[in-house]
């Protein structure tokens, strides 16, 4: 199934998981698949962020496109630029935050453990 760009909806949310700012999501698809829970661009402008948070039963990826910032993996701070990718697993940690000058745009996905 394709879907077209000027299909996917867009929610916007005000300091996601206690993050700065508003974060963009972009949804990919209109239905995922049983073992999935997402699959979004997301867009964080400069300054904006996604709060530390706990995953569980679920793992998500990211897959940074365009932009720079860095991510808070299990307590660590690392650095991302475009072509970077993150997992974060069940029982695991992470937040992210734009520190650049432009958009900070990655593809998220989170699959449910089965």
């Amino acid at each position: 199934m394709v879907t077209r760009k000027e299909e996917h909806p867009v929610e916007i949310r005000e300091h996601m998981r206690d993050g700065a700012g508003s974060v963009r999501l972009e949804k990919l698809m209109p239905e995922l698949p049983q073992a999935a829970r997402l699959f979004s661009v997301i867009t964080l402008k400069p300054g904006c962020s996604i709060g530390y948070h706990e995953h569980t039963g679920e793992t998500e990826l990211f897959c940074f496109v365009s932009g720079t910032g860095r991510v808070c993996d299990d307590g660590v701070w690392v650095d991302v630029r475009p072509g970077d990718a993150m997992s974060t697993a069940s029982g695991h940690s992470h937040g992210v935050e734009n520190t650049g000058s432009e958009d900070l745009v990655l593809v998220a996905c989170i699959i449910l453990d089965k």
